[in-house]
C-alpha cells in the first residue's frame, strides 16, 4: 500500500520547491507526484473571455471526486490516467498521463487539504507556509513567465481572487497539517525532517514485507 502525503500551502509559498527537494532525497522509482493543477474542472464550454476570470483559488473549481478516485486507486496499487489542465486556455486535453502506483504517493496543491475525504486518505500532512509579500512575488514571477498575464492583470487577480481565497479557504488548513515548514524551499531543516519520515516508512514497509515472507 502506498505512503500518501499531502503538501498544501498558499500560492507562491514554494509547495513546489520543497516536494522537488524532498524527490531529490528518494529513490525515483518509489515517487509519484499528483499535482491538483492537474483537477481543474474543464472549462472549455465557457467563452474565452469568461475563462480568463476563473477563480482558481475556490474549491469549487476543482474535481475533487476525480482526485479522491485517482489517490484511493494509488493507494490500492492500480495506475490512474491523470488529466492534463493548461492555464492558457482553461481547458482539459483529450490526452492523460499514465501514473503507475508508487511506495511515496506525493499530491500538491493550494487546497488539498480543504476537503475532509481526501485529508482522510493521506499519511501525512504538510502546509508550507510564507509570508504574504515573499508569495506575491513568486506569484508575479510565475504568471508572467508561465500564464502569460502581465503585471496589472496579476495584481489585479492577487487583490480580487488570490488574497480573499487564501484568508478563507487555505490559511485555515494550516491546521490540518502534523508538520508546518515555515519559508518554503528555503526551510532546510523541515525538508530533512519531512524527508527522514518518509524515508523511515519506506524502511518500516521493507522490514514488514520481509517478516511476511
Amino acid at each position: 500500500m502506498s505512503f500518501i502525503i499531502g503538501i498544501a500551502g498558499g500560492t507562491g509559498s514554494g509547495k513546489t520547491t520543497v516536494v522537488r527537494k524532498v524527490v531529490e532525497t528518494l529513490p525515483k522509482d518509489e515517487v509519484a507526484i499528483i499535482p491538483q493543477d492537474s483537477y481543474y474542472k474543464d472549462n472549455g464550454h465557457l467563452p474565452l473571455e469568461e475563462r480568463q476570470e476563473i477563480n482558481f483559488d475556490h474549491p469549487r473549481s476543482l474535481e475533487f471526486k476525480l482526485l479522491i478516485d485517482h489517490i484511493k486507486k494509488l493507494k490500492q496499487g492500480k495506475p490512474i490516467q491523470q488529466p492534463i489542465y493548461s492555464y492558457l486556455t482553461c481547458t482539459r486535453s483529450d490526452e492523460a498521463i499514465h501514473v503507475e502506483s508508487k511506495k511515496v504517493i506525493i499530491v500538491e496543491g493550494i487546497l488539498i487539504l480543504q476537503n475532509a475525504q481526501l485529508r482522510n486518505l493521506m499519511d501525512i500532512k504538510v502546509f508550507v507556509d510564507a509570508d504574504a509579500d515573499d508569495r506575491l512575488m513568486r506569484v508575479i514571477q510565475r504568471d508572467i513567465i508561465e500564464r502569460g498575464r502581465s503585471v496589472n492583470k496579476v495584481l489585479e487577480r492577487y487583490e480580487k481572487t488570490v488574497k480573499p481565497m487564501h484568508l478563507q479557504f487555505i490559511e485555515p488548513t494550516k491546521r490540518y497539517a502534523d508538520v508546518v515548514i515555515p519559508q518554503g524551499g528555503e526551510n532546510k531543516v523541515g525538508i530533512d525532517l519531512l524527508s527522514s519520515i518518509i524515508e523511515k516508512n519506506l524502511d518500516l514497509g521493507k522490514k514488514n514485507k520481509k517478516a511476511y515472507a
